[in-house]
C-alpha cells in the first residue's frame, strides 16, 4: 500500500486571524478558485511564475519550467483558498500534480515548498482528497449538492454506498 502521509515539501496551512492576503519574502502566491481546472491551473502558474509564452500548459511542461525555475533558487509555491485546487477535474489530476510536483522537488538543487493554505472546513477536505490519492485511493472533491461523508466513514461504506449490482 502507499504511504498516505503528505511529502515533506507539501504543508496544509489555515490564514492567521492577521492575514493580509500577501505572503512575505520570495512567497509565489496563487488564487484557488483560478485552480478549479487544469488550465485555469496552468494559468495561474503562469502568471504568478512569469513562465515563458512558449510554456506548454501540460504536466511535462510544467514539470520543466519548475525544475528550470528551482535552479535559479528555492520556491515557495503558497496556493489561497486552496480547497478549490483541481475541484474540477478527475480525481487523478489531483494525483498527476502531485507526482509532477513531488518528482520535481526530488530532483531538483533547490528546495520546492507548496503550502495549500485554507480556512479549517476546505483545507480538512482537501487533506482528505490529497492523503486518499497519496494512498491510491482518489476521493473526488465534494460537490455543492452532495452529502458529507459521516466521520469514521469511507465513500463506499454503509449508508454512502453507491447502487450498482452486487456481488452475490
Amino acid at each position: 500500500m502507499a504511504d498516505a502521509r503528505p511529502p515533506a515539501w507539501l504543508r496544509f496551512d489555515t490564514p492567521s486571524p492577521d492575514d493580509t492576503g500577501r505572503d512575505d519574502g520570495e512567497a509565489v502566491t496563487v488564487a484557488g478558485p483560478a485552480t478549479r481546472t487544469r488550465a485555469g491551473l496552468f494559468d495561474a502558474l503562469a502568471d504568478a511564475l512569469e513562465l515563458p509564452g512558449h510554456f506548454g500548459r501540460n504536466w511535462d511542461a510544467l514539470a520543466d519550467v519548475l525544475a528550470d525555475r528551482l535552479d535559479t533558487g528555492p520556491l515557495t509555491l503558497v496556493v489561497r483558498d486552496a480547497g478549490h485546487l483541481l475541484a474540477e477535474e478527475p480525481p487523478a489530476q489531483l494525483g498527476t500534480l502531485l507526482d509532477v510536483l513531488g518528482g520535481v522537488a526530488a530532483g531538483a538543487r533547490e528546495s520546492l515548498r507548496v503550502v495549500l493554505r485554507d480556512t479549517a472546513e476546505p483545507l480538512s477536505a482537501l487533506r482528505r482528497r490529497v492523503t486518499s490519492t497519496l494512498a491510491g485511493v482518489p476521493v473526488p472533491p465534494a460537490s455543492p449538492g452532495s452529502p458529507p461523508i459521516r466521520p469514521g466513514r469511507r465513500a463506499g461504506e454503509g449508508g454512502d454506498r453507491l447502487a450498482g449490482p452486487q456481488a452475490g
